[in-house]
């Protein structure tokens, strides 16, 4: 949820902050690209073949991520987060391939400190959160495309200079097709079960600084076309406290379909925004169910015990939800309260049967109010 210095300001929980519109934002497709088609009715031959969102605990290609490269972003803490992203990286290295974007001026670097385990390639970024500035990978009959969400800086709250060009310009770099969306917005706020159902906070899309004026049901038409599914559960979320305005990765994940894993504060934190915001979204979610009519079960994933450790800023991203799952294991945030960490270990390793847990240190990408699954994103086998 990236907190920002302005969490101390009073905000409500949004309600609604769309109004209808005749077009829906970000720009219109090019005759080049392929843009996204009416959805086909469920159990259509043509909705078997529609490009959908595979979950992320199906088999992956590669893992990309990127290079922090900014000095006015991290200022004295960019060496910091660049030794956290290379933890990271080879981490998942251990599971899966990794590609590593980095500036030409700063690859040689990026190649010394993450090793010969992690593939680094000459592609222009800002900053280190591939989930958002990178494509968001769909697979169907025509094979693997990425789609671009038109990354425009979390509604230019972040210089995104070259990281509005990273999903064009990585899928160039692969000959992948892209699929560019007719709305704004990131792949940290999306989450989907593979099986027909996606979730998503109207903070993060219902939102004038990524889709000015357009309602929620044409956002939600787009999102259902763009990713093939067949329903969105929507979260109220939390606008302007935080560069990302609440995304969902932070808040709720499904561990697999009609199984929700929920961010919930620790039992002595006392009640602000955040915690509001994860009562509001078990409220949703106990009377949800997904696209197959199943009811949800949801699993609550505890907030570490960070009551002590004042240095880690007003902005650390404590959550164990940003946790990322590769071929043959989940890859989670290390905060150093024992107890805690091995209690959320305990859960994910309960969740994802089979995988090894990987615990990684993060605190200065935590620090800068983000995770490992903000810095990663798979592209699914085709």
């Amino acid at each position: 949820m990236l907190r920002s210095g302005a969490a101390a300001a009073a905000l409500a929980l949004l309600e609604g902050c769309g109004s209808a519109a005749d077009e829906p934002g970000g720009p219109e497709p090019s005759a080049a690209q392929d843009a996204p088609a009416s959805s086909p009715a469920p159990g259509s031959p043509t909705a078997a073949a529609a490009p959908a969102m595979p979950a992320e605990w199906r088999p992956h290609t590669r893992t990309f991520m990127a290079w922090p490269a900014l000095d006015e972003v991290w200022g004295d803490q960019l060496p910091a987060v660049r030794a956290d992203i290379a933890r990271v990286a080879q981490a998942v290295a251990r599971f899966e391939p990794v590609v590593l974007m980095a500036r030409p001026d700063q690859s040689a670097g990026a190649r010394r400190l993450c090793g010969s385990s992690v593939e680094v390639i000459d592609l222009a970024v800002d900053d280190l959160w591939a989930r958002d500035t990178g494509p968001t990978f769909v697979t169907g009959a025509a094979g693997v495309a990425g789609v671009d969400l038109n990354f425009n800086g979390w509604g230019g709250k972040q210089t995104h200079t070259d990281d509005g060009q990273v999903a064009r310009n990585l899928l160039d770099h692969y000959g992948i097709r892209r699929i560019q969306a007719p709305v704004t917005g990131e792949g940290g706020g999306i989450e989907v079960d593979g099986e027909g159902t996606l979730m998503a906070t109207e903070s993060s899309w219902v939102n004038g600084n990524r889709n000015p004026g357009v309602s929620r049901d044409r956002i939600e038409a787009a999102l259902k076309d763009l990713f093939g599914v067949r329903k969105v559960i929507w979260f109220a979320g939390v606008a302007g406290q935080d560069i990302t305005d609440c995304h969902v990765d932070a808040l709720a994940r499904f561990a697999e379909p009609g199984v929700v894993v929920l961010h919930r504060p620790g039992p002595d934190t006392p009640p602000d925004i955040w915690s509001r915001a994860s009562d509001q979204a078990l409220d949703v979610l106990r009377g949800a169910t997904d696209a197959n009519g199943r009811t949800l079960r949801v699993v609550d994933l505890t907030e570490p015990d960070l009551a002590g450790r004042p240095d880690l800023g007003k902005d650390f991203l404590a959550t164990y939800l940003n946790y990322y799952v590769v071929n043959g294991a989940v890859i989670m945030p290390r905060f150093g309260d024992r107890a805690s960490d091995d209690r959320a270990a305990g859960v994910l390793a309960d969740l994802h049967p089979g995988r090894e847990v990987v615990p990684v240190g993060i605190d200065a990408i935590a620090a800068g109010g983000g995770g490992i699954h903000c810095s990663t994103q798979q592209q699914p086998a085709g």
